[in-house]
């Protein structure tokens, strides 16, 4: 196999990997390997670019390769010894070396991400909670602690979402900007940026990459997230620090993706009208008035773009399929958020994973009732969702703080579940409302359920799959989903839309109160698989989990 990766072995730094700390492994051997990986269906995913004028034919060339940098970084990122043992990897010609090598590509390290993070490479450790954005051989709660005595303004550098954590020459903590952690990477995506900006006769796109490409050397993003909110352009381009997944130790540290696409101009008109019910909808929220938002940012764009290529924390396991971003509270809070949805890579999901499963999770006179357009309807309002609810809060020491802060490891999976469920808490909304085709009725709920069981491949250490196993396990205690004498999920029409609204009411009162010992309880109790649950998932061993993305667009771009 190719070093598919140009620029990535020269960003390769060598870290040894201490023996100490490898997990206890039985190795996976050659067939257990393809095994794993043949669980991710191959699909050609591209857009057409036949419309794009040469100075844009010219940038899209350029964001792929930024791109490409930051997977590599994503890789370091996530654990310090990552790129050592891809490069033992790629010098690995046997057919068991390949095998490691094409899914340690697929999950972007040596884990398993849809089985508990389990190591299939041998000396790989566990998956470090703290990733790689705190000091080596530092704990928790020493961290904690240091945090608890700096002053505001140096606390928020230090749990902000840009700046990792280390030891000083003096052996104390100290915070260290990404622009100057990862200073080399990011120079060589800043000047591809800046090359791209100069290729392009859209000012909005122009404006964008010359104000990240600033933001990697400042390590200030704020107006390169604002300029990304007004981006117009048949370029859709998502590059830097975003989701924060990989802490598991608090959720504060953002990782480096790439999301690249062309915007599919007819779809995204067709769906922009929903971002004027955002306000109506918050409104409305089955929270007391006092915690709800009177005054949304201003900016709620809506984009259907068809995937050219994804990096970094956007390509590993499971494939995104829509997203809203940004994730940084202040620019949410006066400005709004931008919802993308990834057509291509979702009509793929729906044809190759969730048909074959609905046949196993939903009775047979169900399955006509999953639908793509309920499908494609609730992941937008999912997204949508992420926008709406609390986000800025008092925390329970009176001081001003985040959801994402007072939360910690388990904001992640409340903020999915909350997403999920208010989603279809207000998908009915609209219907009622005549925003939405009332058809919609008849489809939405049996399309949740046989999807959940879709996100719940994705394993319960999975953020989404914690937060769909909480959802699934609530509204069947509530009698708003039934589990049948044969094995599969039905939904009672009577108790569903009650459970939905209780539901979408207790995780953002949760939320609001940034009760952490709560949240944490509820996905204790409810963020398991009963056998119910596990029986269908174990009947679904054969389909595939998710789909793996071919980029046929980005490779022909770069031949």
């Amino acid at each position: 196999m190719k070093r598919s990766l140009p620029l990535l072995a020269a960003l390769l730094s060598l870290v040894l990997i201490p023996v100490s700390r490898a997990a206890e492994l039985i190795a996976p051997d050659q067939a257990r390997l393809e095994a794993l990986q043949a669980r991710f269906a191959p699909v050609d995913v591209g857009a057409d670019t036949s419309k794009l004028s040469e100075g844009d034919r010219h940038a899209l060339e350029n964001l792929i390769r930024a791109g490409q940098i930051l997977d590599g970084l994503f890789l370091r990122q996530d654990w310090a010894g990552s790129e050592t043992m891809l490069l033992r990897l790629l010098d690995d010609p046997t057919p068991l070396g390949r095998a490691r090598l094409s899914l340690f590509l697929t999950m972007k390290g040596p884990w398993d991400r849809t089985d508990g993070n389990k190591p299939f490479i041998p000396g790989a450790p566990a998956k470090p909670a703290e990733a790689n954005f705190y000091p080596a051989g530092a704990t928790k709660d020493e961290v904690e602690k240091w945090i608890a005595t700096l002053s505001d303004s140096e606390k928020a550098q230090a749990t902000g979402f840009f700046t990792t954590i280390r030891r000083g020459p003096d052996g104390k903590f100290v915070v260290v900007p990404y622009s100057t952690e990862y200073q080399g990477e990011l120079k060589l995506a800043a000047d591809l940026l800046k090359d791209a900006a100069a290729a392009t006769t859209n000012a909005s796109l122009k404006a964008y990459l010359e104000k990240r490409a600033a933001a990697f050397s400042s390590n200030d993003y704020y107006a390169s997230d604002v300029a990304w909110m007004e981006l117009d352009a048949p370029i859709e381009p998502t590059v830097g620090p975003y989701e924060n997944y990989e802490d598991d130790w608090f959720n504060y540290k953002a990782a480096f993706e790439s999301f690249i696409g062309l915007r599919d101009d007819a779809e995204s008109a067709k769906l922009q009208s929903l971002s004027s019910q955002l306000q109506w909808l918050e409104d409305n929220l089955p929270i007391k008035p006092s915690l709800r938002n009177p005054k949304l940012g201003a900016l709620a764009p809506i984009r259907v773009i068809n995937q050219v290529y994804a990096s970094g924390d956007a390509a590993h396991g499971v494939t995104t399929a829509a997203f809203n971003l940004p994730n940084d509270e202040k620019v949410t809070r006066e400005k709004g958020s931008k919802r993308t949805m990834l057509k291509n890579v979702q009509e793929a999901k729906f044809r190759v994973v969730l048909v074959p499963l609905a046949k196993l999770a939903v009775p047979p006179g169900d399955v006509a009732k999953v639908d793509f357009d309920a499908f494609f309807t609730h992941i937008l309002m999912h997204e949508l969702m992420h926008g709406l609810g609390p986000h800025t809060i008092t925390g329970p020491d009176g001081k001003p703080t985040t959801v994402r802060q007072a939360l910690q490891e388990s904001s992640s999976a409340f903020e999915e579940a909350k997403a999920d469920i208010s989603g279809l808490w207000a998908l009915q909304k609209l219907i009622d409302k005549r925003i939405l085709d009332p058809k919609l009725q008849r489809t939405i709920y049996t399309t949740f359920v046989a999807s959940g069981f879709r996100t719940l491949r994705f394993g319960a250490s999975e953020a989404h799959g914690k937060g769909m196993a909480m959802q699934l396990n609530y509204l069947i205690d509530r009698g708003g989903v039934v589990i049948n004498k044969d094995g599969t999920f039905s939904v009672n029409d009577k108790l569903i839309f009650g459970a939905v609204a209780s539901l979408t009411k207790e995780i953002m009162e949760i939320q609001a109160r940034g009760d952490h010992a709560a949240a944490k309880s509820m996905l204790e109790k409810l963020g398991t698989l009963r056998p119910e649950m596990a029986k269908v998932l174990e009947n679904a061993r054969n389909l595939p989990i998710d789909i793996a993305p071919r980029h046929v667009t980005a490779e022909a771009l770069l031949k």
